[in-house]
């Protein structure tokens, strides 16, 4: 069990931290244009760092999820969780920091019900 909370929890992290960073630094520097185009012009320095983080770590970010994919359901059947706890432990990966809360929330309820591990 402490191995595959290890996991999880490395990758949960990860995840969280490229999604943050896709979504909060890369999208908008990609199409800030859009809202501001004299301060962010398309084509510019700033639409090109956001285009590269987009693409990178959009493309990073979703090989990565499905690591964490399999590691969270990995967790969840050696934990017993039930359907409603795995479906939001897994969709959690996909919106900025709530990855983090979920983790936390994992790990809390793991130690809790194997306090061994």
């Amino acid at each position: 069990m402490k191995g595959a909370l290890l996991r999880y929890r490395v990758m949960a992290t990860i995840v969280g931290l490229l999604l943050i960073v896709l979504v909060l630094v890369g999208l908008p520097l990609h199409y800030g244009y859009l809202l501001f185009p004299d301060a962010l012009p398309k084509g510019g320095d700033a639409w090109q760092l956001g285009s590269d983080i987009s693409a990178y770590l959009g493309v990073a970010h979703g090989w990565l999820y499905m690591i964490f994919v399999l590691m969270a359901f990995i967790l969840s059947r050696k934990a017993r969780w039930d359907l409603p706890f795995t479906l939001v432990t897994l969709v959690s990966g996909t919106i900025p920091i709530v990855s983090f809360w979920a983790e936390h929330r994992a790990t809390k309820r793991v130690r809790a019900e194997f306090p061994d591990s």
